[in-house]
């Protein structure tokens, strides 16, 4: 089994991040989640800025605050489609 997972975090404007990590951990409606390799298919919407915490193989812990975002995990490989404050970019 795989021990890391491919992850992407994209916005209309560009990607933000693409590489493996070891986790990542958020939260949404119904409370704090991790996602893990080899986790089961997995949708969900981030709203309000809540952290999205990734933490890549080399251990390096990244966090990502949107307006907005899905995270879709489908066969070991994690994307979040992000709403961007394009004045920020």
């Amino acid at each position: 089994m795989d021990q890391t997972m491919s992850v992407t975090v994209i916005s209309p404007q560009k990607t933000l991040f693409a590489g493996e990590a070891l986790s990542l951990s958020s939260q949404n409606s119904a409370g704090k989640f991790d996602v893990l390799p080899n986790h089961a298919n997995f949708i969900t919407f981030i709203s309000n800025d809540i952290p999205i915490l990734i933490t890549k193989v080399t251990r390096e812990q990244l966090t990502f605050k949107f307006p907005m975002a899905i995270i879709c995990n489908l066969d070991n490989q994690v994307t979040i489609y992000a709403q961007l404050d394009i004045s920020k970019v």
